[in-house]
Parts: C-alpha cells; sequence; structure tokens
C-alpha cells in the first residue's frame, strides 16, 4: 500500500488515536484525524477516564493473549508512565448469582496455568484472605474468588494525551471541533471518497476509517444493530489528602455482582466506583438508533445504590459520603463482544474499527497495528473480526455482563446529577 495515500480517520478516541498513531509510526504521511470535541480528550470517549483495568483475564483465550501482548507493550517507555500494577482482586460477594460465578471461573481458568502467572495468582475463600492483599479493607467482605499480582490499571486520560502528542509529533495531522455530518462517495455510491463536517469543510481521502464509537450509527445506518451504544454509570468520592494516602497502593477491586473501585487518583483524590450492571441503552432518538445523549452527567439512583452497597462491604466509612462527579460512559458493543475491524461491505475505501464491548482501551498501545494490517492487506482474514451482517446486540445476554439491560427511558425519573445531592443539602 502506498505509503504516502490519504487516509482519514474519524473519531479520536481509543481506536482512532491508536490507529492514527500505529500508521504513523510504520511510516504513513498523509494521516488526518477528525474529532467532534472541541478539547482533548475527547468528552465522549471511553477513554476520557482517571483510569481503566488492564488485566487479562477473559473468558476467551484469545482475548487474553492479545490483552498479555498488550500488557508487555504498556511496559514500553510511551506508556509505562501510566501503567500502575497494583494487582487485581477479582471476587463474587456471597450473593452472586450463578452467571456472576462462571464467568469469573472462566476468566481464571484463561489465565491459570499460563507461565506468566506462575506465582501470581492468589486465591481468595476467607476474610483473612483478602486481609493479606488488601489490609486498608476493613468492611465485612464475605468473598471468594481470587487475587491476580500481574494486573492492574492504566491513568487512562494522561495515557490518551501521550499518544495524542505522539501523533502530533509523526506528522498526522488531528482537528479537534470538526463534528462530521456525513461521509462522502463518488457519483456511482460506491466509493466513499472523505466525509463532511457540520462546518461544512470537505475532506478528501483514498481510504477512510470510522472509528467513531458509540455514535457510529449516526454516520454509518448500515452498521444497523451490529453494534449498540451501552452506557456504564461512573461516579466518585472526593478523599481528603490523609484518606487518599492509606489507599494508596490498593489493588482494583472488582466483586463481580456489585462494582469495582481503584485506588484514589494522585493529583485530585477522586476515587472512582463502577456498579457491576448490564448498561443501558438510548434508543429515544430520531433514527431509532441507541446513541449518546448530548447530556451524560447523571446516573441511575439505583446504580448509586450499588456503589454503596459495595462501599459498606469495603471501606464503609465511605458509604455514605456525598457522590461527584456523576456521568454515564459510552461503548459500542457487539453481540458476541468481538471487535469489528473490517471494510464496509458494498462500500470502497471505507473501514469500520468499532465494538470495543467494555474491553478495548487495555489495547490502546497495540490495537492500531491490527487496523494497519487490514488495510494492507485489503481484507479481514480474523473471521471473528469480519463484518458480520445481520447480528443483533440489542437484544442478547452478554454472559460476562451481570444484570438486566435497560433503556435510559425504563429510568428516566431516577436519574441523579451532581447538582441534585447539593440542593438537597441546602
Amino acid at each position: 500500500m502506498d505509503k504516502q495515500m490519504s487516509i482519514l480517520i474519524l473519531g479520536a478516541g481509543t481506536f482512532g488515536l491508536s490507529t492514527a498513531y500505529h500508521l504513523a509510526k510504520a511510516g504513513y504521511t498523509n494521516v488526518t484525524v477528525l474529532e467532534k470535541s472541541a478539547t482533548f480528550p475527547p468528552e465522549l470517549s471511553a477513554g476520557n477516564d482517571l483510569n481503566k483495568i488492564l488485566r487479562a483475564e477473559y473468558e476467551d483465550p484469545f482475548y487474553a493473549e492479545l490483552a498479555l501482548e498488550a500488557m508487555a507493550a504498556w511496559k514500553s517507555s510511551l506508556f509505562a508512565p501510566y501503567y500502575h500494577e497494583t494487582g487485581y482482586l477479582l471476587c463474587n460477594s456471597i450473593a452472586a448469582p450463578d452467571k456472576s460465578k462462571k464467568s469469573l471461573q472462566k476468566s481464571l481458568e484463561s489465565i491459570r496455568q499460563r507461565p506468566e502467572f506462575s506465582d501470581k495468582i492468589t486465591p481468595i475463600n476467607s476474610r483473612e484472605d483478602i486481609r493479606k492483599v488488601a489490609p486498608a479493607f476493613d468492611g465485612p467482605m464475605p468473598w471468594k474468588g481470587y487475587f491476580n499480582s500481574y494486573a492492574g490499571y492504566a491513568h487512562a486520560a494522561d495515557a490518551m494525551t501521550v499518544v495524542y502528542s505522539a501523533c502530533i509529533a509523526l506528522g498526522v495531522k488531528i482537528h479537534l471541533d470538526s463534528a462530521v455530518q456525513a461521509l462522502t462517495y463518488s457519483a456511482s455510491g460506491d466509493i466513499c471518497t472523505g466525509a463532511l463536517t457540520a462546518h461544512g469543510t470537505s475532506y478528501t481521502a483514498s481510504t477512510t476509517i470510522l472509528a467513531l464509537g458509540a455514535s457510529l450509527g449516526s454516520i454509518l445506518p448500515q452498521i444497523k444493530r451490529q453494534v449498540v451504544a451501552i452506557a456504564s454509570p461512573v461516579a466518585h468520592i472526593q478523599l481528603t489528602p490523609r484518606e487518599a494516602a492509606r489507599l494508596r497502593g490498593i489493588p482494583v477491586t472488582y466483586a463481580r455482582d456489585l462494582g469495582f473501585f481503584f485506588e484514589p487518583d494522585a493529583r485530585t483524590g477522586l476515587l472512582k466506583l463502577c456498579p457491576a450492571m448490564a448498561g443501558y441503552t438510548n434508543f429515544a432518538t430520531p433514527s431509532g438508533f441507541s446513541l449518546p445523549p448530548a447530556d451524560n452527567a447523571f446516573i441511575p439512583a439505583r446504580d448509586e445504590a450499588m456503589v454503596r452497597r459495595l462501599l459498606r462491604e469495603t471501606l464503609p466509612a465511605l458509604a455514605e459520603r456525598p457522590l461527584v462527579g456523576r456521568r454515564v460512559c459510552w461503548c459500542a458493543d457487539t453481540a458476541d463482544s468481538e471487535y469489528v475491524i473490517d471494510f464496509v461491505p458494498g462500500k470502497k475505501g471505507l473501514v469500520a474499527v468499532t465494538g470495543d464491548s467494555a474491553h478495548a482501551f487495555k489495547m490502546l498501545p497495540t490495537l492500531g497495528g491490527w487496523v494497519r494490517e487490514v488495510l494492507e492487506k485489503g481484507r479481514q482474514e480474523r473471521e471473528r473480526w469480519q463484518w458480520k451482517e445481520g447480528n443483533d446486540a440489542a437484544g442478547v445476554d452478554i454472559s460476562w455482563r451481570v444484570g438486566k439491560r435497560m433503556d435510559f427511558g425504563e429510568v428516566k425519573d431516577e436519574l441523579r446529577r451532581d447538582s441534585d445531592e447539593f440542593e438537597a443539602r441546602l
């Protein structure tokens, strides 16, 4: 493939940014990225976050292998400052459903026999076992599972920013505040020639790559329900410097049926909390696609209750603290949790890179290489990552997601915002 050919990437989130980085590193000299957000990291990108879990546990050994490759890349000079190997405490509470228990067991089996995890796995069968790996926790925690010392988290927004800077240094042109209004096509309609922005600027390219995450359906209706936008609630607690210091170095802690949290952010003292749930759709859109709304600064009350239950079991002194930074984080789910990295059928010069399914950020250092491979070969050879016409991700029961998926229309009367709590205290 001609390395001077023009390549246009729509979206500067995890998929788009990693793709731009790998193309530029490989010597491609005419790479342009369009991003809707006026600021970076992009407002709607799942990577615009304090932290993301880095672990190799998967129900599918194929992804466990890819995750290990990515974790090795996180130790390279560019990414190492943002990788924190605090370990991963993965358990179920005493009330966990069978589905949650089976998912945890499959995850453990995917790594237990691998040489990378020799002496890295500690069974958790009692409160004393938890105390040995996480002495800062003082809740009852009647949990069972395991502790994996070869895992941790990435400081997500900082990692995104350093890749952004690396792309600029390599000659990639990134245009913020450049929302795409429509793709452009040849007169015959079968060749994608680029994109038109909402500001009226037209960009032409030999190849256009769609890395629009949860918003893909708004630009490519052809995707139908092969990919569905799913939201996960996120909240935080503001800790004092003393409280944050006491929790420094705790493992990423995940009760599969309750939720998870990380060590406090070193700069802000924020403790990030995520409830365990199957995700929310937003089908109340003119197109009928589930798409992110303009305002995402809320979480449902039921999820707030879930994170408080998680805290009562782990750090009970924090369980009734005010929540701050409420928001929902959007991803693009597929029916089988497989990525889609493939040419769009019937449209030459158009590639879809999507289906993160809430497990792509850990692949930031490596996933752009998979996109480059498809471009250079002219096809997707991995069947699991091919375009799957007719797949419907809207109604499936994902094996590793605990709970029942709902639409925001079903919980519209229980959405909680930071301002609600502030007003309640007045």
